[in-house]
Parts: structure tokens; C-alpha cells; sequence
């Protein structure tokens, strides 16, 4: 295996990102319509608990579409491998967690899961186009990278801060959750966050300071 060629695979590799990032970008902008309608004219507690996301006329296609699309997504890993790319324990472990937790939550419909996939889809929209463009060959600023990470990090930390909500209006009989999922939930993105966070400094904060150094 590791004395083969590597595939570059540059037209599926394209093909593949760009189909994700429409697919993100249109369940964004539906999952985040929807999220802001209800935050605008219902408030914040009821856009974290209200379980309407589930069962809406158009959010119940994205919300199964969004579960459903973890399984695909597993194909980035295949594409790393098949290149002979680095394949980091971040990567492997975020889709396979993130795979099992959606369809943990789904079945339950517990509060919270509207915000999860509407920033899901919002990070996955620009990092796919990302993608798609390195795929094709275009160059794309650095900057435009560490954005993605950062907007991953926040992603977490907010993931965080809506499962200390859930479980704290959850308590007056005002979220429907239970303690398993906010559990799992909590451990899963306090874990993502450290992980994005050593990333970030690994790959960029890291690099700038050798580089520095060098000169």
C-alpha cells in the first residue's frame, strides 16, 4: 500500500467538494432562514428548544438531509488516503463522531439540534468551496484557511454554550432533551474544540513562528 502511486483524482476531488458546498450553501441558507425567523420573533430560548425544526414544512428536509449527508461525507477520508494525503486523527475522528451523534439525536428530536446543523452547514458551505477551488488548481489565500478554522472554533464553542442552555432550561421543563444527550453532546464538542484549537496553532500560529525565526 505504501509503495503504490498515489491517485490525484483532481476532476472527482473537484467535482466532489463542489457538490458539498452546494449542497451546504443551500442547507444553510434554508436551516438559517428558518433559525433567524424564530430567533427574530420568538427569542433566543425558543430557537434552542423549540423542536419545530424537526417537523417544518421545509426544515424537516434539511434536518433528515443533514443526517443523511454524514455517511457521504465519510468519502473525504477515501480521498485522502487514495492520495497518499496526511490523514490526521482530527479528521477520521470528527466525521465518525459527528456520523453516530446525528443520528443519536435525531431519532429524540432533541433541543438544540436546529443551531448544531444551521452552523454545521454554514461552516461546511465555505469549507467545501474551499475545497473545490484547491482542487481546481485556483490559489487561495492562507487567510482564507485560518478563517475556516476559526470559524470552526467559534462553531464549538457555541456548540458548547446552546448544550449548557439546553441543559439549563432543560431543568425547568422547557427543552426537550435528557441528560445523556447533552452529556455525549458536551464531551463531543468541548472535545472538537481543543482539537481545533491545537490545529490552528499547529498549522498556522506554529509555522509563522518558525518562519520568523528563520528569517
Amino acid at each position: 500500500m505504501n509503495k503504490r502511486a498515489k491517485f490525484e483524482l483532481r476532476k472527482p476531488l473537484v467535482l466532489w467538494s463542489l457538490t458539498l458546498a452546494v449542497f451546504s450553501i443551500f442547507g444553510a441558507l434554508r436551516t438559517g432562514a428558518y433559525m433567524v425567523y424564530i430567533l427574530m420573533t420568538k427569542g433566543l430560548k425558543q430557537s434552542v428548544c423549540d423542536q419545530s425544526f424537526y417537523n417544518g414544512p421545509v426544515s424537516k428536509f434539511w434536518a433528515y438531509a443533514f443526517v443523511l449527508s454524514k455517511a457521504p461525507e465519510l468519502g473525504d477520508t477515501i480521498f485522502i488516503i487514495l492520495r497518499k494525503q496526511k490523514l490526521i486523527f482530527l479528521h477520521w475522528y470528527h466525521h465518525i463522531t459527528v456520523l453516530l451523534y446525528s443520528w443519536y439525536s435525531y431519532k429524540d428530536m432533541v433541543a438544540g439540534g436546529g443551531w448544531f446543523m444551521t452552523m454545521n452547514y454554514g461552516v461546511h458551505a465555505v469549507m467545501y468551496s474551499y475545497y473545490a477551488l484547491r482542487a481546481a488548481g485556483f490559489r487561495v489565500s492562507r487567510k482564507f484557511a485560518m478563517f475556516i478554522t476559526l470559524s470552526q472554533i467559534t462553531q464549538m464553542l457555541m456548540g458548547c454554550v446552546i448544550n449548557y442552555l439546553v441543559f439549563y432550561w432543560m431543568q425547568h421543563d422547557q427543552c426537550h432533551s435528557h441528560f445523556q444527550n447533552i452529556f455525549w453532546s458536551s464531551l463531543m464538542y468541548l472535545s472538537y474544540l481543543v482539537l481545533f484549537c491545537h490545529f490552528f496553532f499547529e498549522a498556522y500560529i506554529g509555522k509563522m513562528r518558525k518562519t520568523t525565526k528563520a528569517e
